[in-house]
């Protein structure tokens, strides 16, 4: 794929970008009301509460898959380093 076809295919789709994010407000809400309904503080208060709890449970899932990889990777380690022949 040539330079100038790899750019021109970039701006394509940045400009798509932009003009999709720009009529979206439009297309989903109206007179306040969205896909959820009249959105008022609570709902606003259980969204932002969602979000905090969703990346805080992420963020420790996926530290307890980081720390029990890394336990593998050094188990492993350690039985290559057994097995391997002493060098004379």
């Amino acid at each position: 794929m040539s330079t100038a076809r790899l750019i021109r295919l970039v701006a394509l789709a940045a400009a798509t970008l932009v003009w999709v994010l720009a009529l979206a407000p439009a297309a989903l809400a109206a007179d306040g009301v969205g896909l959820w309904g009249r959105t008022d503080d609570k709902v606003i208060t259980f969204f932002a509460f969602a979000v905090m709890a969703f990346f805080t449970i992420l963020v420790t899932v996926l530290s307890l898959i980081q720390i029990r990889l890394e336990s593998r990777k050094e188990r492993l380690r350690r039985e290559l380093e057994r097995l391997r022949p002493p060098t004379a």
